[in-house]
């Protein structure tokens, strides 16, 4: 046996897991990747740090990932990895009952969150336009991070653990022995171990159909502009408006601004991507964000960055084992949202491989099957563009 565990991926889910496994003695870890810690998915992420959600148990992960990223120095011996902005959510008209009943159930679980009126929106996030936000959700903790950053303070300090890493490492399938995950393939030939991590993110589903998996995950493909205009006068803090259908952060410096789209394109494979980002995508998503931040109309586009969400039905990842099939754990699925939940999932992730459960936080609702069960999450209050 090559080791206990294999990790395939190194992204922020696969060196959270693989850090979390270092401290939980599980023997000897390995993680693989095809290319080089948090290359992927991670470093095009716009990696917002919020526990706005409207299903309970993302609340509990982003929570406690929270209070990982304030012990950040501590817990992996790296600076401070994010940088607290202040985050608000802005609702379409109509739906602030869900908002109020979604803050009360953030609360209850610990978030640091509060109601606000657009008198006070107006305050906390100057150059935002607020005359027509009646309520809104104000996190003062929230901001937004790195995924590089992260994934590779988590690898480092796993590997100071005793776990291996492999870069340039692509695993070409998976090995399957009747009923059981055994191992993995590479290009310099076979990898065994006791347990699988599957956490390649949107290379997970040709690599889960080699041992006879059909999840439901597809791709979808995402523009992100960034924006730069007068020093000052953009977004000041990270924000998702339904109103707008956009979400935006500061971009490092006072003179930019980074604006996403909620809406994106299906894509079969994550390689088929266009090398580079369409500049009219990017122009389309500036000018809707400006209705929010008007001081953007006159901005310039100065970059873009085009990235793959792996998509589920009901946009919650696929985590957990997969009944049937005994040696595999899935960490998949996230749709856009795994970088802020990452360091929680890593660490449920592990405890799942070493002890056969998660008890910090329940992963249960999250679990593969339960597509095939009838069960997709459906939360209590979902907005409708949820």
């Amino acid at each position: 046996m090559s080791a206990d565990v294999i990790v395939v991926g190194a992204g922020v889910i696969g060196a959270a897991t693989a850090f979390h496994l270092s401290l939980l003695d599980a023997g000897d870890v390995l993680v693989l990747d095809r290319d080089h810690v948090g290359s992927g998915m991670s470093s095009r992420s716009s990696a917002l740090v919020r526990m706005h959600y409207a299903f309970g148990p993302e609340v509990e992960l982003a929570v406690r990932s929270d209070q990982m990223f304030d012990a950040w120095p501590q817990l992996v011996g790296a600076p401070h990895c994010v940088r607290r902005t202040g985050f608000v959510r802005i609702v379409l008209p109509g739906e602030e009952p869900q908002l109020r009943a979604n803050v009360a159930m953030q609360q209850a679980r610990g978030a640091k969150v509060e109601l606000i009126d657009g008198a006070t929106l107006a305050e906390v996030a100057p150059g935002l336009v607020a005359y027509d936000v009646t309520w809104a959700a104000w996190e003062e903790h929230g901001g937004y991070g790195n995924g590089s950053v992260v994934a590779g303070d988590m690898l480092e300090a796993a590997r100071r653990g005793g776990v291996g890493y492999r870069p340039h490492s692509a695993v070409r399938s998976l090995l399957r022995r009747g009923d059981r995950v055994v191992g993995v393939e590479t290009d310099a030939g076979a990898e065994l171990a006791g347990t699988v991590v599957l956490a390649a993110g949107v290379w997970s589903p040709p690599l889960l159909a080699g041992v006879g998996l059909r999840l439901p995950i597809e791709g979808e493909l995402h523009h992100v502009a960034v924006l730069k205009h007068e020093a000052g006068r953009g977004a000041r803090v990270a924000c998702i408006d339904s109103t707008t259908q956009t979400y935006f952060r500061p971009e490092g410096s006072p003179e930019t601004t980074l604006v996403g789209a909620f809406a994106g394109s299906p894509i079969d494979l994550p390689d088929s991507a266009p090398p580079g980002p369409d500049p009219a995508e990017l122009a389309a998503i500036a000018a809707s964000a400006s209705r929010r931040v008007p001081a953007l109309q006159d901005a310039g586009i100065t970059g873009g960055v085009i990235g793959v969400y792996d998509m589920t039905p009901d946009a919650r990842p696929l985590l957990g084992i997969v009944p049937g099939l005994d040696g595999l754990v899935v960490a998949a699925g996230f749709s856009g949202m795994g970088f802020k939940i990452s360091p929680a999932v890593g660490e449920a992730l592990a405890e799942l491989v070493t002890t056969g459960d998660s008890t910090r936080v329940d992963l249960r609702p999250f679990r593969p099957s339960r597509f095939d069960e009838g069960e997709p999450i459906s939360p209590p209050f979902p907005y409708s563009d949820d």
